[in-house]
């Protein structure tokens, strides 16, 4: 093993058929200096076989953290797998997210201290999300923008994501308008900056913790790069039935505390006051 080591963190609750497929997806990567840690906000008993199967000839070291379901608490389960990571730079993203082979490396090759990488991701339809087997992520189809107009659907600034590499990605990522903010299905940072801030605001619902967590640490002198045309995850479609009009209100109060004030730090983290 050589590189960066990374720790992968994946967040599921309930969702075996897109967990498959995500699980699937890392067994193909270009880089082995990693280990993958599922962190499942109260999922059914068959998440842990599903797990346990990929787990008995899985590439790396795959771990399974788990809490009883008391609703929506993922904020502060994934400040329990930064403490519980292996490694010192810590990689988030979703059990819904189809990482591109190319994936942990390009996170491992862009990682630079004071900063943390901001990717994107491909948002597919349920159509296209169903479609997509275990053989089409091992053969890489579900990366090819011709294969994806035969079996679903593509935009034209889905496929120029797709296709950029070297230069042409370089370039787009210098000039695209969207912000290089932090965002649970793809970014990256190092642990001892999570932690310096205290990690996630455990009072947040669905709706910007990722977003607020990364201008703690943007208050904090972290900087950020983007990588959202080098760093590749397709977006699997799924209803969500947790997104509230009040816990988006509270959220949105929240991260203008921490813009007003120029907040650091929660009391409401992995340390509780």
């Amino acid at each position: 093993m050589s590189g960066l080591p990374i720790s992968v963190i994946i967040s599921t609750y309930n969702a075996e058929a897109w967990l498959e497929k995500v699980l699937e997806s890392y067994k193909y990567q270009d880089y082995d200096n990693f280990e993958v840690i599922i962190a499942d906000d109260g999922s059914r008993e068959t998440t842990k076989q599903l797990i346990d199967r990929f787990k008995a000839d899985y590439p790396v070291n795959l771990r399974h953290i788990w809490h009883e379901d008391k609703g929506y608490r993922r904020q502060e389960l994934l400040n329990k797998c930064i403490m519980l990571t292996e490694y010192d730079y810590i990689l988030m993203t979703d059990g819904d997210c189809i990482a591109r082979k190319d994936f942990v490396s390009t996170h491992a090759k862009y990682a630079e201290k004071g900063y943390f990488l901001s990717g994107g991701y491909l948002k597919l339809d349920m159509p296209t999300s169903e479609t997509i087997e275990l053989k089409d992520i091992e053969n890489e189809n579900c990366f090819d923008t011709k294969w994806l107009k035969e079996n679903g659907s593509v935009s034209f600034k889905q496929a120029l994501k797709l296709n950029a590499n070297g230069l042409w990605a370089d370039f787009l990522d210098a000039t695209t308008p969207t912000g290089a903010t932090f965002n649970n299905c793809n970014s990256s940072a190092w642990k001892e900056d999570l932690i310096a801030i205290n990690g996630y605001d455990e009072r947040m619902q669905y709706g910007g913790p990722d977003r607020e967590l990364g201008e703690r640490l943007f208050n904090y002198g972290i900087k950020s790069k983007q990588i959202r045309h080098k760093a590749i995850v397709l977006h699997l479609d799924h209803p969500r039935g947790y997104k509230t009009k009040e816990s988006l209100e509270r959220n949105l109060k929240i991260r203008k505390a921490v813009k007003d004030e120029n907040r650091t730090w929660t009391d409401y983290g992995i340390v509780k006051k």
